[in-house]
């Protein structure tokens, strides 16, 4: 079920982690920190179909829409995206909000080509410097993939809803 992998951090040295191989069902809270969830999700065979003014448009209206979960900062890749969100006011399940959002996507763009991969992976964030290092991650992600020089000049990333978080 897991498997470890060897890779090398930032701090120049090599670190074993466990990875899981399949997504986690769920995010448990706490009451010591907020409840701040990293997420990836993929499009089915990681098709290049989601960096488009056209998806980016339909992700952004189906996040506004289904507000059980609020998505804050977020980059679209063409075969998959990145985001951080946290419970609304009412939240369900955390997989069955993306599932939701999903079908909404799905229904804006009435293309039924563009297929979602099942579930995500997510994190659940537990530290400011574990927010700080997915944010890191996300934003380099379009310039490792040599889409973009500079984070700021990829068209298809941003933040639905503003939120601040502190972290004991």
């Amino acid at each position: 079920e897991f498997g470890l992998i060897r890779a090398t951090a930032t701090h120049c040295c090599d670190v074993l982690y466990a990875q899981r191989g399949y997504p986690a069902r769920g995010v448990f809270g706490s009451d010591s920190v907020p409840t701040l969830v990293f997420t990836t999700t993929c499009s089915k065979g990681r098709e290049r179909w989601l960096a488009s003014p056209e998806v980016h448009d339909a992700l952004q209206a189906a996040w506004r829409r289904h507000v059980r979960w609020i998505v804050t900062q977020y980059v679209v890749l063409p075969d998959h995206l990145h985001f951080f969100a946290e419970p609304g006011e009412q939240p369900t399940p955390f997989d069955d909000w993306i599932t939701a959002w999903k079908s909404g996507v799905t229904r804006i763009l009435k293309r039924p080509e563009f297929r979602w991969q099942a579930g995500s992976f997510h994190h659940r964030i537990r530290s400011y410097q574990d927010y700080n290092e997915k944010l890191a991650y996300m934003d380099e992600n379009p310039i490792k993939a040599g889409l973009v020089e500079r984070i700021e000049d990829w068209p298809y990333r941003g933040e639905v809803f503003r939120r601040y978080h502190w972290w004991p």
